[in-house]
């Protein structure tokens, strides 16, 4: 009889938590949102500047664009004019977008997890963490450096990122690696956090000549000085002079490039999908079927019910595509 009476309860209360569980409910919404479209073919691969869909076309942060991607291997990433693919072998393929007759092969022999091109500069970040330049044309290694141990990452992986004479490499570990191109020689490592798991940076760039670099946990902002702040992150864009985060407890902030909080709001248990930066405008796509338009000054806001169903997202520079449906924000 107390066994009984012990699952019951039991029963009770996991019914209670499943029936309580809070989600995203707007007290006002605008007319629905409208601008969306239908897309070729589902979304098969995605990767955060470069998305595959199942009829072998690749979109981009700007377009949709036909390139023979190898059916063993998947999409790396869209740079200085390249489509980068690559085998779970280590052979990589770089298929020019303005002739796409004309392909360099490379063989590296394992694992690829990201990559970026500038020039005849190959950079290249290893799955077990090694970073490499190569040289696209005589195809020799310029420089190597085996990074730490990790235990897991992110899906989201950020490509080498080439700045004036720098090469950054955002690692699986929670660093950024600066390395002198021109001497191919590391200049500093500096750490971002340093979580134990799921601790890769999931987004580097650049603003007001301030490296920023992010993982799930952190906001690094680097010149003469470091800068940290502490974030769950779910979302992360820029424009010339501020950073917008939206993080998982609901939150959208707009900061300063040193990572001063200049405008906030709350969307009690939102969970972010997507946030694209759009002139004066944030968007953000949310689970339960809304896109939140946001002023990038105010932080006024309205929210539309808009129609999807779950599956691969992909974020461009104007549109976000799910599955087989693109969903426009002007």
């Amino acid at each position: 009889m107390k066994k009984q009476i012990f699952f019951s309860a039991l029963l009770i209360l996991l019914f209670s938590a499943c029936s309580t569980k809070s989600v995203f409910e707007p007290k006002t919404v605008a007319d629905d949102w409208e601008k969306y479209e239908s897309i070729s073919d589902e979304i098969i691969d995605t990767s955060l500047n470069v998305a595959l869909l199942e009829n072998n076309q690749v979109l981009t942060k700007t377009n949709v664009t036909n390139v023979d991607i190898n059916d063993s291997f998947r999409v790396i990433s869209e740079s200085d004019g390249w489509i980068i693919s690559a085998s779970i072998e280590g052979n990589v393929t770089l298929t020019s977008l303005e002739n796409k007759t004309i392909v360099k092969n490379f063989e590296l022999s394992k694992t690829v997890a990201s990559a970026s091109v500038q020039g005849n500069d190959l950079a290249v970040l290893f799955a077990d963490n090694e970073m490499a330049i190569y040289d696209t044309e005589s195809k020799s290694a310029l420089f190597k450096e085996q990074g730490s141990k990790f235990i897991a990452t992110d899906s989201r992986i950020v490509s080498p990122y080439f700045f004036k004479e720098l090469v950054l490499f955002a690692t699986l570990d929670g660093k950024v690696v600066i390395v002198n191109n021109a001497l191919k020689k590391r200049l500093r490592t500096v750490i971002v956090s340093s979580e134990d798991n799921f601790n890769n940076v999931i987004s580097l760039n650049v603003v007001e000549n301030k490296i920023i670099a992010a993982t799930s946990y952190k906001i690094l902002s680097m010149s003469k000085k470091e800068v940290r702040a502490k974030y769950e992150i779910r979302n992360i864009v820029y424009d010339d002079k501020e950073i917008f985060v939206a993080t998982k407890q609901g939150e959208v902030l707009a900061l300063s490039s040193d990572l001063e909080v200049i405008s906030k709001v709350k969307f009690p248990f939102a969970h972010f999908y997507g946030m694209i930066a759009s002139g004066d405008k944030l968007y953000i796509l949310e689970k339960e079927g809304y896109m939140i338009v946001l002023d990038k000054k105010s932080f006024d806001y309205t929210v539309h019910e808009i129609d999807f169903d779950d599956g691969f997202i992909f974020t461009a520079d104007k549109a976000f595509y799910i599955n087989d449906k693109k969903i426009l924000t002007e």
